[in-house]
């Protein structure tokens, strides 16, 4: 099931500095994107493509309803999740049998966006393949790419995104004035101005600056990185370092030299100004994909010259230096190397001989700590264990890819990704799952333990799809092998998934035998987890055949299990299904608190497929006295029944039609299918607050209406109750960076520049219109 939020959105990130410059090429990329649905901006590291692409892109989101997008691809390695990567930045969740690039192709079909995919040059082929794929598919789909050469796809065309204008050569004391005329200049200035307050451009330093830009070639990334020096050394110390660096800058024809081995030797400059101890770990910190915690890099970094109490200085010095960048996540913190840095890192740990040493440390850290997300997921911590999950996704993936690329790593990446069952699930990554599994599995078919969990894995996974013949060929040879090695558990969780499989398939008295087995079996196992999970679809089974008494006794036992360990997932599923039995028995008012508590707990893993069953079950509990109501939630789930993989658990799927059926002969045609179409136009959003009773009318709007989305304007509302970004992403389980992005969305749309105005704008809403939500 897939649900797409492409809703006259603008997932860009906030801009955390001035940008400079780029009038020309800012209006010049303009006028290609009116003219072509595919433009490449070209040049080398660090020339700034990427953050000339996000400008452009901020400035014309309003001329794409919906939405503006970026996805970031530096970090990815494996050509494979290309699809499934560009999936997940748009807000696409999918649980069908489709490939990734069937899924992308059918959401954005009939949309009008903009996608800027960012970093192409080591994906190249298979950009090309996506990005022309795309175009054929989305007549209203535009795509802005930045790589370091051309996609080479039909239509496309480029930009060579040049270095920032230096100043001429001509004078040895250029004046202020002229000097503020070259971007290069003014970017060092403002550079200078973040990490020395006090600096500015003078008669005094002025020709010392302009050599500098002259020196780095205009380079944005270079002139970034040697501003940063300022903190510790001078204008003229800083000239005199380069100058000593570079002299290979001064020697024969300098148009001849690659402007990216200048920007190699800046940052072996950079690489030269910190310790041995910096030097060494920043080689180490390379291993980590989309970022580290201090407590993973003391794990894998420490030892062989770094002693774990050092790890704190030496990462405030990286950070001090520009090569980490510090990012708050909620209560912790984490540091990410900028990707070119990265890249030079590697390069260093391949020039050591550390790096297959250092990536197994890596995999061991990765394997422990899935392990422990894994034991924790039934219980207290299981929210925050799966934002720990969110946030590591990127060395999920390298660890994986390392194992599945080195021989004898099989076994390491098999546990890895069994480990991650639930959490596969819970973030809507069902196909990435399945797609690590499967090659994991095809590389070795020695008969091992492991290899029975990544089968039973796998199998959970397929039927989840819809995929039951891939599914029970995987469960059968699973069966043999837990069988040999006397692996009880795996035959709990085998018997599971076969239950399971056969109330998707409505074989309701297999579902009995083989549900009520892998319960038996979990308790036997004393495994509690595979109890909850087997439980509720027994119950779920009973209900269905109208055995109401051993439903309810079963959901009941599953809400106390659940309560007991302060769980949320299971709970939330229990109740979805403990719901649906309590409509069935009458009592509807009781059911409807159960789908919209369910509701409440499934918001913070955005479980967008759980919370559409809530809504569908809200649908058929509002038919018989709400009709128009239960014609708007339907249209509400709609998307998410298009994209699912096969029919509802069960009869489920015959309460859906007969809902549908009703409400559609009650109504009349014509009201069921205006009320069913506001219910399609309804953002994720908006639907949950119909769905839990918030918004009695959706799509109104009193007096004026609001530039704003409805997530901007419940972040408005908390800005002007003065709310910091930390508090506010607090308050929506939001990353802060997230916060920050919506809070300066607001002001770009209301032409604010202080949070102050914010607060006024809300006021001043709520007095002229109290039941206006903006």
């Amino acid at each position: 099931m897939a649900e797409s939020n492409i809703a006259n959105d603008c997932r860009l990130p906030a801009e955390l500095n001035s940008f400079v410059g780029r009038r020309h090429e800012v209006a010049e990329v303009k006028r290609l994107l009116s003219e072509s649905r595919l433009v490449t901006l070209v040049g080398v590291g660090g020339v700034g493509k990427s953050r000339l692409a996000l400008r452009v892109a901020c400035d014309v989101r309003r001329a794409f309803p919906d939405g503006v997008w970026l996805v970031e691809l530096a970090a990815l390695e494996s050509p494979e999740l290309l699809a499934q990567t560009v999936s997940e930045a748009l807000g696409i969740q999918d649980r069908s049998v489709r490939s990734p690039i069937d899924v992308l192709t059918g959401h954005l079909r009939d949309k009008h966006l903009l996608v800027v995919l960012d970093n192409c040059e080591h994906l190249l082929d298979d950009c090309a393949v996506l990005a022309a794929t795309l175009i054929r598919a989305s007549p209203r789909l535009s795509i802005l790419a930045t790589s370091r050469q051309a996609l080479g796809v039909t239509g496309e065309l480029t930009m060579p995104v040049p270095p920032l204008v230096v100043p001429c050569p001509d004078s040895d004391r250029p004046s202020t004035a002229s000097l503020r005329q070259s971007d290069a200049v003014r970017l060092f200035v403002d550079r200078a101005h973040a990490v020395l307050p006090g600096f500015e451009l003078t008669d005094d330093n002025g020709a010392s600056v302009a050599r500098i830009c002259r020196r780095l070639d205009g380079i944005p990334l270079a002139i970034e990185l040697a501003a940063v020096s300022l903190r510790a050394i001078s204008v003229d110390q800083l000239l005199a370092r380069l100058d000593d660096r570079f002299r290979l800058l001064t020697k024969g024809a300098r148009t001849a030299m690659p402007r990216q081995r200048t920007l190699r030797a800046l940052i072996d400059w950079s690489y030269g100004l910190c310790t041995e101890q910096e030097q060494l770990l920043w080689a180490r910190l390379s291993v980590f994909s989309g970022g580290v915690d201090l407590e993973a890099a003391e794990q894998v970094c420490s030892g062989d010259g770094i002693e774990p109490d050092e790890m704190v200085d030496l990462v405030s010095g990286l950070v001090g230096k520009s090569v980490l960048a510090r990012e708050d996540h909620g209560s912790s913190v984490r540091y990410r190397l900028l990707e070119t840095i990265r890249q030079y890192g590697r390069d260093r740990l391949r020039e050591s001989g550390g790096e297959h040493e250092l990536k197994l440390r890596h995999r061991d850290w990765c394997r422990d700590l899935v392990d422990r997300a894994q034991l924790a997921w039934y219980g207290p911590d299981q929210l925050a264990w799966f934002a720990r999950l969110r946030a590591e996704h990127g060395n999920i993936r390298a660890a994986l890819d390392f194992c599945l690329t080195t021989p004898g790593e099989t076994e390491p990446g098999l546990d890895i990704a069994m480990a991650l069952r639930f959490y596969w699930i819970a973030s809507g990554s069902i196909s990435e799952g399945r797609s690590w599994l499967d090659r994991l599995l095809a590389v070795d078919h020695e008969p091992t333990v492991a290899r029975a969990w990544g089968l039973v894995v796998n199998a959970r996974l397929a039927v989840l799809q819809s995929d039951f013949a891939v599914a029970a060929t995987m469960l059968d040879e699973c069966h043999d092998l837990a069988v040999r090695f006397g692996e009880a558990l795996i035959l709990a969780r085998s018997a599971y998934v076969r239950g399971f499989s056969a109330l998707l398939q409505r074989d309701l008295d297999g579902a009995l035998r083989m549900l009520g087995e892998a319960v038996e079996r979990s308790r036997d196992g004393d495994d509690q987890t595979g109890v909850v999970n087997a439980l509720i679809y027994l119950a779920t089974a009973h209900s269905l055949l109208g055995h109401c008494e051993q439903a309810v006794t079963h959901f009941k036992e599953c809400l106390e299990m659940c309560e007991a360990r302060q769980e949320h997932w299971f709970r939330s599923y229990t109740l979805w299904v403990f719901g649906i039995e309590k409509w069935r028995q009458g009592d509807t008012a009781e059911a409807v608190e159960m789908e919209r508590l369910a509701i409440r707990l499934k918001q913070p893993f955005d479980d967008r497929l759980g919370i559409a069953l809530c809504i569908e079950a809200l649908a058929w509990m509002a038919a018989e006295d709400e009709p128009e109501r239960a014609a708007v939630l339907l249209g509400a789930a709609r998307e998410n029944w298009r994209s699912f993989g096969g029919p509802l658990f069960g009869n489920l799927s015959d309460y859906h039609d007969a809902c549908e059926a009703s409400t559609r002969e009650r109504l009349g045609g014509r009201r069921f299918d205006t009320a069913f179409r506001k219910g399609t136009e309804l953002g994720s959003a908006a639907a949950v607050a119909y769905a839990m009773g918030e918004d009695p009318e959706p799509g109104r709007q009193a007096g004026e209406p609001s530039p704003l989305t409805r997530r901007e304007t419940e972040i408005a509302r908390l800005v002007a109750q003065g709310m910091s970004n930390k508090a506010i992403a607090a308050s929506l389980v939001i990353a802060q960076r997230t916060a920050e992005g919506h809070v300066e969305h607001i002001l770009n749309k209301l032409g604010f520049t202080s949070r102050a105005q914010i607060a006024a704008w809300v006021g001043e809403r709520d007095h002229r219109d109290p039941g206006s939500s903006s």
